[in-house]
Formats: structure tokens, sequence, C-alpha cells
């Protein structure tokens, strides 16, 4: 066969697919108008994230590729949030500006339909929830290689709120300009925490170039698009929202480094089948009392602890508080009992929340 009419037999096979997909797109469509208003009738909440998790577990082990998993969960997260907003105008809000990496994290988590609200601090994120002009907030709470972020944490303590849910994404620097030709930078802008994330690639590539500090990395980008001579160290996310281009990819030292991201709602998601629970409790200063109080509890109720930490109470009331994750839903039998004996030897207990685990992206 002639590569013209190959190329045509191809085409029309890729037109037959796409004729498919639009109508099973459609269909679907359909399906979750219909979950909407039996949703309604039971007085059940709209989004449902153990059951996004449950699909997208289903679509991630079906996937035979080439497309990776995170891309095929791109295409997907896309389709349902364009489904759910055929039911709901969902609002997140999240730490601006447009361009950041909560920003990101709030589009990969939500879709493109739902409207991305950005706020300038992470006390905005929780009074837009708690206000009810957002669903939901995002907010990142730790970097594999930063640790945790503490004045997110302690906002849990200030606000009647709670974990939805959580997600993970890459810190995946870039150095990115309006043009994308390295002859014409002069300058290079970043938020001071990415310049150090990319301290090596800079020593290496950038001798002798100005560096500009930003207060964030998506301002940097968005210098970039205004200044010809300014390349941004960013994110890709972020290079598409400023129209940027790419000079060099992957330019962090670090190619493990990771942030968790936390979902802030007003609603208890119900337990998924695998579940992880966000506590923080203080004791008194008693020697062993942490280990009466704390782990004997959980270990006779065989419970996985995944992050033990403390931080110093702003307000001086108790000396210490403790935030910790394990495996289990408060409302699994065990998962209550250890708590309940916990909060009999505290001076203080708060279910931050449960939620699924998170997935990457």
């Amino acid at each position: 066969m002639a590569p013209n009419k190959e190329l045509a037999a191809v085409r029309k096979e890729i037109d037959a697919l796409d004729s498919e997909l639009l109508e099973l797109i459609n269909r679907r469509a359909e399906l979750a108008t219909e979950v909407s208003r039996l949703k309604k009738k039971a007085s059940l909440r709209v989004y449902d994230l153990g059951r996004e998790r449950e699909i997208e577990a289903k679509i991630t082990e079906s996937n035979s590729g080439p497309l990776s998993n995170e891309d095929i969960l791109l295409v997907f997260r896309d389709i349902i949030s364009r489904c759910r907003s055929l039911q709901h105008d969902e609002k997140v809000a999240y730490l601006g500006p447009e361009g950041s990496f909560s920003n990101q994290a709030a589009f990969r988590r939500f879709g493109a339909s739902s409207e991305l609200l950005p706020v300038s601090s992470v006390v905005d994120v929780f009074e837009e929830v708690h206000g009810k002009r957002a669903d939901f907030g995002i907010v990142p709470v730790e970097n594999s290689v930063e640790g945790s972020v503490g004045d997110v944490l302690d906002m849990f303590l200030e606000w009647d709120l709670s974990i939805s849910a959580e997600c993970f994404e890459r810190v995946e620097h870039f150095l990115l300009s309006a043009s994308g030709d390295m002859k014409d930078v002069k300058a290079v802008a970043s938020h001071p925490q990415a310049l150090g994330q990319c301290k090596r690639w800079i020593a290496a590539n950038l001798y002798g170039v100005k560096l500009l500090e930003t207060s964030s990395t998506a301002a940097a980008a968005k210098l970039a698009a205004r200044e010809n001579d300014v390349a941004a160290i960013a994110s890709e996310f972020s290079g598409t929202i400023y129209n940027l281009k790419t000079i060099q990819s992957y330019i962090e030292d670090s190619p493990r480094n990771m942030t968790r991201f936390v979902i802030v709602g007003r609603e208890k998601p119900p337990p998924c089948g695998e579940d992880k629970t966000s506590i923080a409790f203080s004791v008194k200063d008693e020697p062993g009392v942490l280990y009466r109080a704390f782990f004997l509890p959980f270990s006779e109720s065989n419970i996985n602890l995944t992050k033990i930490e403390s931080r110093p109470l702003r307000d001086g009331q108790w000396e210490y508080v403790f935030f910790v994750d394990f495996s289990g839903h408060r409302e699994e039998d065990a998962v209550r009992d250890a708590l309940e004996k916990v909060e009999a030897n505290c001076v203080f207990l708060k279910v931050l929340g449960s939620y699924p685990v998170g997935s990457l992206g």
C-alpha cells in the first residue's frame, strides 16, 4: 500500500475512534447527571473523593499503555471534572498566584471545569472554605526535601475544617523565557527556595548571570513574560500559563523532590477501603506519658503510624503539639478504640480528617 493510502487508512480509523469516544463521553455525562439526581434525592455529597479514587485505581490497573498512568489520569480527571460540572459549579481555593505549584496541584486534582480561585495566603484558603465561598481548598503540607509546612499545620488547629483528600506533586523546575533562547537571557528570576533547589545546575550553567529573587516561582514566570531578557526558574505548568518557552527542562538537583498537598473541606469523607487519618494532640510533660497515652494504644490496636512530628504551640498553653498520620479511618472499630484511649490520656486531641490515601498527580 502506498504511504498516502496507509496514512489515509490510519486517519480513517482514528476518525472512527473519535466518533466512538465522543458518543461514550457524552453518555458518561448523561449518567453523571443521573448520579447527581440520585445523590440529591438521597441527600448525598456531589464530590465523592473515595469514589473518584476507586475510579482512578481501576483506570491505572487497566492501563496497558503506551500512555503513562500519569497522562491517562490527566485525561480522565478532566472528563470527570467536566461531568461533575454538570452536577455542581465547583470552586476550589488555592495559594496563588496563578501558575503556582498549588495551582498546578488544584488543576491536576479537580480538572479544568472547576473554578480555581487564587488567594494570597494559607489563611485565606481556610477562610474561603469556612465562609462557603469555596467548596474546597488545597494547601501544601509537606515537602520531601524541605520538610513540613508549619504554618499550614497550625491552621488545622484554628479552623473547624477537615482534610478531605491528599495528593502529591513532583517539584520539577524548568528554565523558561519568552523567546526560549539562552542567548537573550541576562538575568534569571525565581523564588529563593527554587534557586536553592537548582543550585548545582545554576553553578554549572549560569555563571555570571544575574539572579533575581521573587515572591514565588509563578511571579518569576510572570516577570519573564514581561521582560525578554529575563528567564524564570518555574514549573512547566507556569510556562503554559504565561506562554513561555522552555530553554532547559528538569534542572532541579533532586529528581525525587515531591510536595504533599491536602484538600480542605467542610465535610468528612466516608471510608473507601484505603484510608489515612491525621490527628493532632498534646500530652502532659511527664516521663513516659507519650508512650502510655499514644504509642501503646496504637500498638495494641495494630495500627500503622506513617508520620509523627511535634511543633511548639503558638499560644504556649501546652509545650508541644504532635501531628500524626496513620493508616485507617476514624469510623473503623480499631481506630475508634485507639482514639478513645488516646483522648482519655491527652490534654488535647483533634482529628484533622480521615480521607483516601493519595497518589502522585
